[in-house]
């Protein structure tokens, strides 16, 4: 099996230079990877030197069709208001920025929590809140995309229809696409751990969002039951989803040219991340 057909790639630090992900990127020979443009969990983080830049570029030139994708900072919430909003299309302007220096053409983002206004003006906030993004950054390419969520608390994205209705609202819908996560969609009640829910659960998305404007999948098994709304990603094959959901999903000929990025838990360096991607490469047909 070549790994390299079906661009299965692992999510990667950044530590040491963003550059560094590439050089992870080859250790693990993948030719797809995410990364954090800064930290997850900061709302400023220092600029890039030029030095990081250009080391970046340089070593991407030697990748053939390497696949790059950036998630963004998880305190960006499009759907707040005040001063936490002014934040967030801030911090998220700045990652647009940072994706532009990088040629990255994609940005993954969690669409938002509501806090208690309810999902509808929630769904209208955060098309907006994105709205006012794409014109401020209008001479920039890159898109984002709306991830699937798993439907804790008050965050909007757990239905397909969330991402339909924000892409609708939206002035600007060309910039947006989708990224399923498979943990997200099964927690969410989307069950995809057998043949009949897999085909129901593609078969709604692509009649409620369509299948074009998936651009992305982050394969994850979860620790939690289907219709839980509790995020907890799990080794693939290891959980509640298991490996005749992923073997449905990496051998559905529709998917074939989707990006498949691992957000698996992690240990010991790359060693729970070469388990993860063997055992998602044994999940394939062999005629592939």
């Amino acid at each position: 099996m070549n790994n390299k057909i079906r661009n299965i790639g692992v999510h990667l630090s950044i530590s040491g230079g963003v550059h560094k992900s590439l050089e992870r990127a080859m250790l693990l020979n993948i030719n797809a990877i995410q990364i954090f443009l800064k930290g997850s969990t900061r709302w400023e983080s220092p600029a890039y030197k030029k030095e990081q830049i250009d080391n970046f570029n340089k070593i991407r030139k030697g990748f053939a069709n390497l696949k790059v994708f950036a998630h963004s900072s998880y305190l960006i919430n499009l759907c707040s208001e005040g001063e936490l909003l002014t934040k967030s299309i801030n911090s998220l302007l700045d990652e647009i920025d940072r994706a532009d220096l990088l040629k990255i053409d994609y940005i993954v983002i969690h669409p938002g929590s509501h806090k208690g206004i309810g999902e509808t003006s929630g769904i209208r906030r955060i098309s907006s809140a994105l709205d006012t993004v794409f014109q401020k950054r209008d001479h920039s390419k890159v898109k984002i995309l709306l991830e699937t969520v798993a439907g804790q608390g008050t965050n909007i994205g757990y239905k397909f229809e969330h991402l339909r209705d924000i892409l609708d609202y939206s002035k600007y819908s060309e910039r947006l696409e989708v990224c399923i996560d498979t943990c997200h969609i099964f927690a969410a009640g989307y069950r995809i751990s057998d043949q009949e829910g897999y085909y129901n659960t593609i078969a709604e998305f692509d009649n409620v969002v369509t299948l074009k404007k998936l651009q992305l999948i982050h394969i994850n098994d979860s620790k939690k039951e289907c219709g839980s709304r509790v995020d907890r990603h799990e080794h693939i094959g290891s959980g509640l989803i298991g490996e005749l959901g992923f073997k449905l999903l990496l051998n559905d000929e529709r998917l074939k040219f989707i990006p498949q990025i691992l957000e698996t838990p992690k240990f010991n360096e790359f060693e729970a991340d070469k388990a993860n991607l063997n055992k998602a490469y044994s999940l394939f047909d062999k005629k592939d």
